[in-house]
């Protein structure tokens, strides 16, 4: 493929837009007659569907307790909550907003730490460092469906008596050790919005093996009501709604086949694209399993002959939808720089200005995989001329 390219006056690859996502949803057949039950029962929200959904996540992952909630965001706050914590939480700036801003709604200090360059994910060492007497936590993230170095973290939370919580955000379909993230850890949150890989339109999933912090979230959705209608903690409402739950039933009958079609895209993405100078791939360690809720490379100017953001405008005049995440990180943005304590975070803030996400999608054509990898490798090769223009 050594055509013009779209951004130097050439024709765009694509004719339609090739959107970033595309939400893969049950057939309406499918969720018929649910629908029509929960509409003439006027049992809109913690019905049958509520509990069957949560039964068969808890055993899909393996875990005692599964509680769903109206967003991972509440679902984070009401972890947070329920697990008491108090003072500093080690947590990433790589990482999307929410994992942060709902420590803030908690009364928490985020400390700031950096990730792998490589897997994106939490540095357990740097973890190591950051831990002070008023560290009372530590936040992780299964970054773009990649596991985080689950087992080095449980080590270090064991051994300084500290909580450990998961960000899932992405992690529905990703394996830790050929088993699915969610039973690690004192507690993991997952998301179901329409970009993840098992959808109920909106809504969110607490995981936990410990009876307590469950009870605690239920309590937590229902405004901190325990029944009595005397709240025992200020909750919230954070109820997942009879319809949602119904989707969600049937989005996790496809979750594995989602996740096997992303991780295939992803190596098809890999195997096209290694070859071209500049282009770094996020590294999945031995045994474990992304669930590919993005599809993100690195791009070194230098090797690839343009920037990121010169790579992002061509691709987007070829009609191909892309993003920048985490671009600006945490620390950087305005509502949270108050909070970082001014220690370096280099990879970081490497990644976030040389990271760039592609289309990704469960079921993505291969055809449409090898396009866009192709169009990269032709925009590489014609990069001395972008650059003049």
């Amino acid at each position: 493929m050594t055509s013009l390219p779209a951004i130097l006056g050439g024709k765009p690859v694509f004719e339609q837009k090739i959107q970033i996502v595309r939400p893969v949803l049950p057939p309406y057949e499918e969720i018929r007659d649910g629908i029509q039950e929960i509409l003439s029962s006027g049992m809109v929200t913690r019905g049958k569907y509520l509990d069957a959904f949560e039964n068969e996540i808890a055993g899909h992952l393996g875990v005692r307790h599964a509680v769903a909630v109206s967003s991972c965001t509440t679902g984070l706050m009401l972890a947070y909550r329920a697990l008491d914590l108090s003072g500093e939480v080690i947590v990433p700036s790589f990482t999307f907003m929410a994992t942060v801003s709902a420590m803030i709604w908690c009364g928490l200090k985020p400390v700031f730490v950096d990730v792998d360059p490589h897997t994106t994910t939490l540095d357990p060492t740097l973890v190591e460092r950051a831990v002070t007497p008023r560290t009372s936590a530590i936040v992780a993230v299964h970054n773009f469906g990649n596991p985080a170095d689950i087992s080095a973290l449980e080590e270090i939370a064991s051994r300084h008596k500290l909580k450990l919580v998961f960000d899932a955000a992405h992690g529905f379909g990703a394996l830790y050790q050929g088993k699915p993230v969610g039973g690690q850890g004192d507690a993991q949150v997952f998301s179901m919005s329409p970009t993840k890989l098992l959808i109920s339109g909106e809504g969110g999933v607490v995981t936990t093996n410990n009876d307590q912090v469950a009870k605690m979230v239920r309590i937590g959705r229902e405004y901190g009501n325990d029944g009595s209608y005397d709240s025992i903690f200020p909750g919230l409402n954070a109820r997942l709604p009879e319809l949602s739950a119904l989707m969600g039933l049937a989005s996790l009958k496809n979750l594995e086949q989602a996740a096997l079609s992303r991780n295939q895209t992803a190596v098809l993405f890999h195997e096209q694209l290694q070859g071209c100078p500049g282009i770094g791939f996020q590294a999945i360690r031995p045994g474990d399993r992304s669930s590919y809720r993005e599809y993100s490379i690195t791009i070194d100017p230098h090797k690839f002959g343009i920037s990121r953001d010169r790579l992002a405008e061509a691709l987007l005049a070829e009609n191909i939808d892309i993003r920048k995440y985490y671009d600006p990180p945490v620390h950087r943005q305005t509502a949270y720089q108050g909070y970082y304590n001014g220690q370096p975070l280099p990879h970081t803030d490497w990644l976030s200005s040389q990271s760039l996400s592609l289309p990704m999608w469960s079921n993505m054509a291969p055809e449409t995989t090898a396009k866009i990898a192709e169009t990269i490798v032709n925009l590489h090769e014609y990069a001395a001329s972008i650059r003049q223009a």
